[in-house]
Order: structure tokens, then sequence, then C-alpha cells
């Protein structure tokens, strides 16, 4: 069977104005055109397809059967055309970074750095979105993401930034000299934590530290980690945290490792797509982030 040759483009946008609109004038004004240029792109267009595509009256354009077909694929032609140009235009000419990572990553890292990072780039222009979903960076909703996972994901370009562990604070108002000062107190649990494996919960610390009468399923549980390190400042309870996210809460006195002992935890990797990873801002904010972790793996080891 014969492959019947397409009509021309420029008709088909006239009449998908037109459809929209349900007038010739404004299609006219849209595209740009005399209403009389729009009516002759009608007219190509329905001896092309040997069909009328409009009823048309003094007061209303209405669309036939025929139009109705020929409207819905002009709709989503125009649309996805629409899509790849804004998507070509984004890659040449970048507004915004879009970053996606965690709330808790943002609340208490990422936040109170942002004035660092506006100090050494001040053209940069960041957006933060907040998500526990793995967000597609190779799409429009992100540029980059910082992910926490035991592994990279070797289908993207990554950086490890950091590998976290878990130790265990409370407020320095706790009395909290020795493992057995835990017997009593309220232990504070994260329900939901996928990463790391195994989890860093009150069972392995009392296998790995103590004491053995710890009542390791008793205490608060909480799905936020930012809420427990609140409850935990306001000496409410003690709680296993990321080593990493309560950076801030350790320099302000807030909070106290409160014995030693330290839980492996995951990593944190910095994540973007192998093409958007040449992007000029892309690369500014990586190693901006590089700066920062390395000096606080220098702090922390200290």
């Amino acid at each position: 069977m014969r492959t019947r040759r397409l009509p021309p483009l420029s008709a088909i946008r006239a009449f998908d104005a037109v459809a929209r609109h349900a007038s010739f004038k404004a299609a006219a004004e849209e595209i740009g055109v005399t209403p009389t240029a729009i009516s002759h792109q009608i007219r190509v267009l329905e001896a092309s397809l040997n069909q009328r595509l409009f009823n048309r009256s003094a007061r209303s354009v209405t669309l036939t059967a025929a139009g109705e077909i020929l409207f819905r694929a002009s709709g989503n032609m125009f649309a996805t055309l629409r899509e790849a140009v804004d998507a070509i235009d984004s890659a040449s000419q970048p507004g915004a970074l879009t970053l996606s990572t965690t709330s808790n990553f943002l609340t208490n890292w990422l936040v109170p750095r942002l004035p660092s990072l506006h100090q050494q780039h001040p053209e940069l222009e960041l957006r933060l979105h907040s998500s526990t979903d793995l967000v597609d960076v190779r799409g429009a909703m992100a540029d980059c993401a910082i992910r926490y996972s035991m592994q990279a994901d070797d289908t993207l370009d990554n950086t490890l930034l950091y590998r976290d562990r878990f130790v265990l604070v409370a407020s320095p108002q706790l009395a909290l000299k020795r493992p057995q000062d835990l017997v009593g107190l309220t232990l504070f649990h994260i329900e939901n934590r996928h990463v790391p494996t195994p989890e860093p919960d009150w069972k392995h610390w009392q296998a790995a530290f103590g004491p053995v009468d710890l009542p390791v399923q008793s205490g608060i549980r909480f799905d936020d980690e930012t809420h427990a390190i609140q409850a935990a400042i306001a000496g409410q309870g003690v709680l296993l945290a990321s080593e990493l996210l309560i950076q801030n809460a350790l320099a302000q006195k807030l909070l106290r490792a409160a014995l030693p002992g330290k839980l492996p935890g995951g990593n944190y990797y910095f994540v973007t797509s192998r093409e958007k990873a040449e992007r000029q801002d892309v690369q500014q904010f990586k190693q901006w982030l590089q700066g920062e972790f390395a000096a606080l793996s220098i702090s922390t080891e200290r």
C-alpha cells in the first residue's frame, strides 16, 4: 500500500490554531498573518485530505468529525514539538540549576551552607526540589541530585561526596556518660529507613556497644529524621543519627556525641546525566560541594 503524502505543515499549523480558538481571526493574530491567508491554508488542507474540517457559520466555527480526528493528532504533535524545542533551548541556555534531594539533607546540611555557595558563585541560580523519590536527572524535572545509597548508579555520572556513619547523640543536658546510662532514657527510632543496610538501629548498637539490658524496642518512633534531631536537641531522648546531618547541631553545641562508637552508614553521591555533566553550572556546583565535603572530612577526622 502506497503511503499517502502528508499535508503541508504550515496548513496543519493554521488548522490547529483555528481549532483551538474556534476563530479564523484569532488564529491569524496568533500566527501573525491575515485571516485570508488562514482561510487559504485551510482550503489547501481540506483539498489535500478531500474532507471538510470545519462547519462555518456567521457566528461560529466548529469542527467536523474529520476535523476532530485531525485536531487530536495536531494537538499532540505540536505539544511534542514544543517540548522538544524547550528541551533544546534549556540544554543550550540553561537557566536555574535544579537539584533534587531529600528534605533531611536540605534542612540539616545544604541550607545552612547556601551563603557560602552564593559567595563563591553569585551568578548561579539554584532551584531546590525535595523528594524521597529518585527523580530522573536525565529529564526536565531535575538537572542533578544528591542521593544516599550503598553504591553508585552506573548509568549516571556519579561523584562520591561522603561515606556516612551513625553516632549516638544527645542534648548536653542529659547526664549520659556510659552505655548503662542509656537504660531509662527514651530511645528515638527512625522508621522507613531503607539505607543503609544493615539498618543502624538500637538492636545493632546494643550488639556492638551494649548495654545488654537495653530495651531496644521501647521509645518514640519518627518517620522523619529532622524531627527526631529536634526532639533530641530538646533533651527528650537519645538518637542514632547520621553523622553528616548533625554536624551543625554539634558545632553549635546543641547536641553532643554522647558515647564512643559508630555504626556504618551509606554513601552520599552527587549524580547527574552524562550529558548534563558537561554544563558549566553543574560543574561549578559539584566543585563547590566537593570543597565543602573535603573541609568537613578534615574537621571530623581531627
